[in-house]
């Protein structure tokens, strides 16, 4: 099979010759710099990947076409880049690079010391609510960037061929960048004393996602990639470790119904496309409302959270979800234990989540440069050879 068979097989929820593998396609399905780098020389491998970094806040980078192939990685991501302008704006003093993104927050990396950029300033955190720090905010336009993102997207058509393929987003979530915008404690603290507040601020980003996916789409359209498209990524963490993010029925009435109303923009214009959302922690009781909201693949699969059995998940929800994660426990088994232990792992979640296809295997969340090389090899070298069908 042909990769994008292989993908397309998949996530129409039939088996096919092999689990298809990700490990490019999002900025969540990723790897870091660093432990890409390890990981290569490992093995004696090319350590190159694309000048363009993908995410340089969580320093993600694309290896090369030549590594993706040998990794036989099923998945090529097209999309904006976390910051278009990156290698443009970012402004470096010794050790210290810092680059402000589009939302007005500055992020801060100590090459040494930080295994990724940490955000420092909160664009509204200064201002009593929401309201009055929007009457002097700089609300993004997808304007700014088109240039560039189409740009970017003609390179990325140049390593299609025939793998399988899926549009990445080009922000992080709804309640993500509003945390960013707002502080941390402060929009906590509006959802439940400026609800009005909290709601504009959710559609401003929502307004700003809308012109991403109409640009893309009309990119597509244009260059007759419409129909070639399987999967588009989206991601809101809407959990915790123990719990969700807030409680259920708050986040049942003002995030998903937004991500509803995109998702069927998006399949509107794009007849049969997949709906993929990246959301950690324990969310299995958000599942249903998901589902109901147009959601067709579930990532990463976080079944270290609370009330987060793969078993039950698989059983519950494997008719209407794919299951694209959850390949490896990136918390403790990927990063601490012995091949040994991932090798078994790694059997033990694809004798649960492969049987009848609606499995893309990905760890959970992206590789860390915490992951020893003889680790991520283990994983790579069990796959290949058990995740065949």
């Amino acid at each position: 099979m042909k990769s994008f068979e292989r993908l397309n097989t998949a996530i129409d929820h039939r088996e096919p010759d092999r689990i298809p593998y990700d490990i490019a396609g999002t900025t969540v399905t990723g790897i870091s710099k660093k432990a890409f780098i390890k990981a290569m020389k490992y093995r004696g491998l090319s350590t190159e990947y694309e000048a363009m970094e993908v995410d340089p806040v969580q320093q993600i980078v694309t290896p090369s076409e030549e590594s993706l192939r040998k990794l036989n990685c099923d998945i090529r991501r097209m999309g904006a880049r976390r910051i278009p302008d990156f290698e443009e704006i970012v402004r470096r003093q010794g050790n210290i690079s810092e680059v402000t993104d589009i939302w007005g927050c500055l992020w801060r990396m100590n090459e040494i010391k930080d295994i990724y950029y940490n955000q420092y300033t909160f664009p509204l955190a200064s201002f009593n609510s929401i309201g009055e720090g929007l009457k002097h905010y700089k609300v993004p336009d997808i304007s700014v960037h088109a240039e560039i993102i189409r740009r970017d997207l003609s390179e990325q058509l140049k390593n299609i061929s025939d793998s399988g393929i899926i549009v990445d987003r080009n922000c992080a979530g709804l309640t993500e960048t509003s945390l960013r915008i707002r502080g941390y404690e402060n929009w906590y603290l509006d959802t439940v004393m400026d609800q009005a507040g909290v709601e504009k601020l959710l559609d401003i980003v929502l307004e700003y996602k809308w012109q991403y996916w109409d640009l893309v789409i009309d990119w597509l359209f244009e260059n007759n990639m419409n129909d070639r498209i399987s999967v588009i990524s989206e991601c809101d963490d809407l959990g915790t470790q123990t719990s969700t993010l807030l409680e259920p029925d708050y986040l049942r009435k003002t995030v998903i119904p937004r991500f509803g109303n995109l998702w069927s923009h998006i399949k509107q214009r794009l007849p049969g496309i997949k709906i993929f959302m990246h959301t950690c922690g324990s969310v299995r009781v958000l599942l249903p409302d998901l589902i109901n909201a147009g959601l067709d693949i579930y990532n990463p699969v976080q079944f270290t959270a609370a009330n987060m059995d793969l078993k039950e998940l698989k059983r519950d929800f494997g008719k209407d979800l794919v299951f694209w994660g959850g390949g490896v426990n990136t918390q403790t088994t990927l990063k601490d234990g012995t091949p040994q232990q991932v090798s078994d792992e790694v059997k033990k979640i694809i004798d649960i989540l492969a049987p009848g296809g609606g499995f893309v295997f990905t760890t959970i969340h992206n590789i860390q440069e915490d992951v020893p090389p003889e680790n991520f090899w283990a994983m790579w070298d069990t796959l290949m050879e058990y995740g065949k069908y």
